[in-house]
């Protein structure tokens, strides 16, 4: 009965934490939400109350505003108007200076064409010297401005614009006076007064006298828009004369500009009346307050869905804490990325893997990435192109090579497939990546460990087989070796004895003392190709000697030009001048010269025998500064299938019927051991080329 307990009971023990770890989190949500759900309603008080103050304030604004640009537009027009006064008064003086060199008896005409031209001028006048009245003429447009008192009321005035005029011998005005007129009215009017001089001497005065209220209304009065009202006034803002009339608004605008004229300043003085809204000013106010209500009305609407909104709120904050716990609580790396390739979220499992913290990873679109090795940079660049721009991105793992932040690299599995959003749409890819570098330690123990197993039972049954035949034929070597000696020592001895011999036959004898030498050459030779095997099976330490290149080709030669003649093969070879010694060992260097040497003349054996195409080519070479010396050994053979390319370095792996698979897996283990490199590529037009490397022998042991 315990025992059947004890399963629910540890279930139960396993799920308290997570229940309990929930609740808290619920409470620690209520203790914060608690005073601010009572403060939402004294907030939303407060955000009405605010809104309300914008717009009262927006429609004072929009008011000062409007009010302000009428001002403005008033100042501007009132210059406009101040500046037209002073143009037409410009345009005055130049027609009465015309005037004033006429003083024959013409002038009266031309005075009167000029005051019916002129309607704001009511008098010109021609005075002597001394200020006396030669000549006058009224404006026949008008009663008399003088008639009712006279001229000589005004004379202290024109006798002080004289003055002014004569002192600056420019024109000069007077200040503006008040004559009655018959009618019970009264004109008010401003004379100008020209002096006239003739080679310095002063002949007289033009004087000329205007109304300003006429002046007004000819220079100003048809540019004067409706609803405004221009005059003159005094300093003190007295009227002087007015023209047009102001609106009926219920807010009045008012403008001054100064006309400076010599001798006088005229203030000239525009008003307007013009209507204001009582509550908007214009249409864009009333149109801002009527959103500024119905914002008010969304507030209000806004509140209605505040208690709904809270709690599908909390569902989705318990929801996300839930999420975000099982996210950090995962071993495995987590990585999103957008259609552009950016990173868009990463799990902290990811961010411990490769050892760069999130902010530095999250919308990192540069490349390369900072887990990418710069090896291969290029490669995993070209990848992501290929992805971001295949958006059918097929479901799939594949493995690849991370870099953590201290520079070492691991294995990875990724496993990529398209995000989907909720609406069905493509935005990116989510990845799922595991760390493989505990599964491939672990395949590599195994993997060695079956690799060294292979390798011992091959080279135990290498060992033996090098072993037997070390024993089987180091005898019948020396033997070969000891009777070739003797036999060039008699040849010798016979020589020096029976000189007849040598005399008879020489050529016989000469030639008879290089075959035993090399025969005694090639025995030596076996002997230390059977010597040099033993010791590299028993993995003795190998001698290394300073060799020149061409000594290596001179000794194989004579065994290649012996094969090559059988099998008709014509063998060239090519050595550049000054190429350095290599450090290596003699006998199995030239072994492995010897077996590819072979192996290219058997490649062209099917070939036929007229054929120019059977050729050889051994080439040596050094490789620039890089302390290499290059031999390669090229064929006109019919090259090497895929297939076999594959598994050509394989021990035991062989295409021919009585060979052992062991010869070009021995070439490249000698290779490897001297430090250089063993391969092979296509030839052109046919054929193939062995390539193999070896060191520059140092300087100290060169020969």
């Amino acid at each position: 009965m315990n025992t059947a307990r004890a399963p629910a009971q540890a279930q139960a023990q396993a799920g308290r934490p997570q229940r309990s770890w929930r609740r808290r989190l619920l409470q620690a949500r209520r203790f914060w939400l608690g005073p601010q759900l009572k403060s939402r309603g004294l907030l939303w008080a407060l955000l009405v109350l605010l809104v309300g103050g914008l717009l009262v304030l927006l429609v004072w604004l929009a008011g000062r505003y409007e009010s302000s640009a009428t001002q403005e537009r008033l100042e501007t027009y009132t210059a406009d108007l101040a500046n037209d006064m002073r143009n037409g008064l410009a345009r005055n003086l130049r027609s009465l200076q015309a005037l004033q060199h006429d003083r024959s008896s013409a002038w009266q005409t031309h005075a009167n064409e000029l005051l019916l031209q002129h309607r704001e001028l009511v008098r010109l006048e021609w005075r002597g010297p001394e200020l006396g009245i030669r000549q006058a003429s009224d404006s026949p447009s008008r009663p008399a401005a003088f008639q009712q008192l006279g001229r000589s009321q005004s004379a202290a005035d024109v006798q002080l614009a004289c003055s002014t005029a004569l002192r600056f011998n420019a024109p000069a005005y007077s200040t503006s006076y008040f004559v009655p007129q018959a009618d019970g009215m009264g004109l008010e009017l401003m004379d100008l007064c020209i002096p006239v001089t003739v080679s310095g001497e002063l002949l007289g005065f033009t004087v000329a006298s205007y109304s300003l209220g006429d002046l007004l209304k000819e220079v100003v009065g048809g540019q004067l828009l409706r609803g405004h009202a221009v005059s003159f006034t005094e300093a003190d803002g007295t009227r002087l004369a007015i023209q047009g009339t102001p609106g009926s608004g219920r807010q009045l605008y008012t403008a001054r500009q100064l006309v400076d004229l010599p001798g006088n300043t005229l203030v000239m003085r525009l008003e307007s009346r013009q209507g204001t809204a009582d509550l908007f000013p214009n249409l864009l106010t009333a149109l801002v307050s009527a959103m500024t209500l119905a914002l008010l009305g969304v507030l209000f609407l806004l509140v209605h869905d505040m208690r709904r909104r809270l709690k599908v709120e909390n569902d989705l904050a318990e929801a996300l804490a839930f999420r975000k716990a099982m996210e950090n609580s995962l071993n495995t790396g987590l990585r999103a990325r957008d259609l552009q390739g950016r990173i868009t979220y990463v799990n902290p499992a990811f961010c411990r893997m490769v050892g760069v913290e999130a902010h530095e990873l999250l919308n990192h679109s540069a490349t390369p990435m900072p887990y990418w090795p710069p090896e291969l940079a290029n490669v995993y660049q070209d990848r992501q192109a290929w992805r971001l721009a295949n958006n059918a991105l097929p479901r799939g793992g594949h493995e690849s090579v991370f870099m953590r932040s201290d520079g070492t690299r691991f294995p990875v599995l990724i496993i990529e497939a398209p995000l989907i959003n909720a609406q069905g749409r493509h935005t990116g890819w989510m990845s799922a990546i595991l760390d493989l570098s505990e599964q491939k330690r672990v395949e590599e123990i195994s993997r060695a460990s079956q690799d060294r197993l292979q390798a011992t039972a091959r080279l135990a049954m290498v060992g033996e087989m090098a072993s037997l035949l070390s024993h089987e034929l180091n005898q019948p070597l020396a033997a070969i070796s000891s009777y070739a000696n003797g036999s060039v020592n008699l040849l010798r001895d016979a020589q020096q004895e029976a000189s007849g011999l040598a005399s008879a036959n020489p050529r016989l004898a000469s030639d008879l003392e290089m075959a035993l030498q090399r025969i005694a050459e090639q025995a030596g030779r076996a002997g230390k190709v059977i010597r040099s095997v033993h010791d590299f099976v028993r993995r003795r330490e190998q001698r290394r000697e300073a060799v020149k290149p061409m000594d290596l080709m001179d000794a194989v030669m004579p065994l290649l030009g012996l094969q090559a003649r059988k099998l008709g093969v014509q063998v060239m070879l090519s050595v550049e001048p000054g190429c350095p010694e290599v450090l290596c060992d003699r006998t199995m260097v030239e072994q492995v010269l010897l077996n590819l040497a072979r192996n290219g003349m058997q490649a062209m054996q099917h070939l036929p025998q007229t054929t120019p195409e059977r050729v050889l080519h051994l080439r040596v070479r050094p490789l620039g500064s890089g302390g290499w010396v290059e031999f390669s050994v090229a064929d006109m053979g019919e090259g090497i299938d895929e297939q076999v390319a594959s598994q050509l370095f394989t021990p035991f792996f062989t295409t021919k019927d009585e060979g052992m698979g062991l010869g070009l897996s021995l070439c490249r283990t000698v290779v490897e051991q001297h430090g250089g490199t063993l391969s092979f590529e296509r030839h052109q037009p046919q054929g193939t080329i062995f390539v193999f490397t070896l060191p520059e022998a140092p300087a100290t042991s060169r020969t």
